[in-house]
């Protein structure tokens, strides 16, 4: 049901934009603490090693202990306002324009709407799109997840007004280059490997029919989001860094400090200072996230989608009838 299909006219491009922020919502509440953890891997300079006595965060459950006990639970929850903002702003425009371009390829080329090369293209623009929509609330969730004790910023009013009154407006675009550059490629192969795989599995198991399909979509989107995550992965980690620049005090209690004139300026110190490696920071809880945040985006999607035609079917029976 991800894209358009020609035989299967049920989901209408407003249809998927609330299928997105839905799932985009219920699918952020379950990750956040991943999320978190991730970015706190992601900023920190030193190794991530517990034979680095200068390291805060040597590895993922080492992580959760120690954020729990200085910050406590609600500490991965963090920035989760304006990360909700951002999931359900994201879904839903990036659902929406994916319904929206599937349909023009179908109606207006030769190629097929079903197609993964296609999945591919219109997956990378939409994410592209929704991209651009959300970047400033990116910035803020990043800047709430990145910030320990005593907060800089007190709720997210008070955040937007410091930021635009110390740094400008262009700083709730911190990072959006690297960003643009990876979230084509990532989103595209998330789509296209979804596809893939889904064809895959019909293939494998043709008599399935519709039993198992939702466990099928959450296996499908888990596989696609590792495949993907894995392959763009250091871009994330240069949208990060560049996005808590002008936020330098606020990591001091985290360790060492950088700041980064640019893109390519980060992507030299970092291989300088923290050499190949350095570019993978915090992969294992992004590949952990990666499959679970993408898996459940797909499963609840598709579960939405489903549920929205199964009661516009059921309101259309019904007119009949009367």
């Amino acid at each position: 049901m991800v894209g358009y299909d020609p035989e299967a006219k049920c989901a209408s491009t407003v249809e998927a934009a609330a299928a997105g922020s839905a799932s985009g919502f219920v699918t952020r509440v379950l990750v956040s603490p991943l999320d978190v953890i991730k970015i706190r891997f992601q900023l920190q300079i030193e190794q991530l090693s517990s034979r680095n006595p200068g390291a805060k965060y040597h590895g993922i459950l080492q992580a959760v202990q120690r954020i729990f006990q200085e910050e406590g639970l609600i500490a991965f929850w963090k920035g989760h306002v304006p990360a909700q903002f951002l999931s359900v702003g994201y879904g839903a425009v990036q659902f929406m324009a994916f319904e929206s371009l599937t349909k023009l390829v179908h109606n207006v080329t030769s190629y097929n709407a079903r197609d993964s090369f296609v999945h591919f293209v219109c997956g990378g623009l939409a994410a592209c799109t929704a991209t651009v929509a959300v970047q400033p609330v990116d910035t803020l969730r990043t800047r709430f997840a990145a910030q320990g004790e005593p907060k800089i910023y007190r709720n997210l009013r008070h955040a937007v007004l410091i930021m635009y009154q110390t740094e400008g407006p262009r700083t709730f675009y911190r990072g959006l280059t690297p960003t643009i550059v990876a979230i084509f490629p990532y989103a595209g192969l998330q789509f296209s490997f979804y596809n893939i795989l889904q064809q895959f599995s019909e293939w494998v198991i043709p008599a399935e029919g519709k039993k198992g399909g939702n466990v099928k979509n959450l296996v499908c989107g888990s596989c696609a989001g590792i495949i993907s995550k894995t392959l763009t992965y250091p871009f994330d980690v240069f949208k990060k860094r560049l996005q808590v620049g002008g936020f330098e005090r606020a990591r001091a209690a985290f360790g060492q400090v950088r700041v980064y004139r640019g893109l390519l300026d980060c992507m030299r110190q970092i291989m300088r200072e923290e050499g190949p490696g350095g570019f993978f920071k915090g992969l294992s809880p992004s590949l952990l996230k990666a499959a679970v945040s993408t898996g459940l985006v797909f499963f609840w999607y598709e579960l939405f989608c489903s549920l929205l035609c199964a009661l516009k079917n059921t309101d259309g029976t019904r007119r009949q009838e009367g």
